[in-house]
């Protein structure tokens, strides 16, 4: 088996805090180290990624929370949407409602906001969600920058929004960046 020794392996050592271990090594030991870590790393990505809901369950929420509120009507379904151990909370996944106004009618993680205005509510870039939500006149995805309530981070977040009669109703998932 040859033995690597070479500049870059002994810069891949110090950039990783690994001084002592610039020397030589055998391709095999090396590699069956890279593999060990990539199977670590990829054994955690499942864990972290199961702690946040996708934009495909995002865009299935929206349509099902869309379909109780043309089955029962917004007031019952906003009642649902805040329950928070109901069938409209998963994760970092919630629906928000709102009126063609931009009034909040229900939001499944600051309940405080129903009954306000959201019209001028802006991302930390300053884009107009609500506004952008409320001018939509079939389902389509919102992106904009939110802060994340699971790690307290802003975060790109896309959000699927589908206009029914006088409401808006919503849900949004945070983008997984690389």
């Amino acid at each position: 088996m040859t033995d690597v020794k070479s500049e870059t392996f002994k810069q891949f050592c110090a950039c990783f805090c690994l001084p002592h271990q610039a020397k030589e090594y055998p391709v095999k030991t090396i590699v069956l180290h890279l593999l060990a870590a990539l199977l670590v790393m990829g054994a955690a990505a499942p864990a972290f990624s199961s702690e946040r809901g996708t934009p495909d369950e995002a865009r299935a929420m929206t349509q099902r929370a869309a379909e109780l509120v043309r089955e029962k009507g917004a007031e019952v379904a906003a009642n649902i949407f805040m329950q928070k151990e109901g069938p409209f909370r998963d994760r970092d996944l919630y629906v928000v409602m709102v009126d063609r106004d931009g009034n909040c009618l229900a939001h499944g993680m600051a309940p405080a906001l129903v009954g306000k205005s959201l019209i001028d509510l802006k991302d930390v870039e300053g884009k107009p969600m609500i506004r952008l939500s409320v001018a939509v006149s079939e389902p389509e995805w919102i992106d904009y920058k939110w802060p994340n309530p699971l790690t307290k981070q802003v975060e790109q977040k896309t959000t699927y929004v589908i206009p029914i009669d006088k409401v808006i109703v919503s849900v949004g998932a945070y983008k997984v960046t690389p």
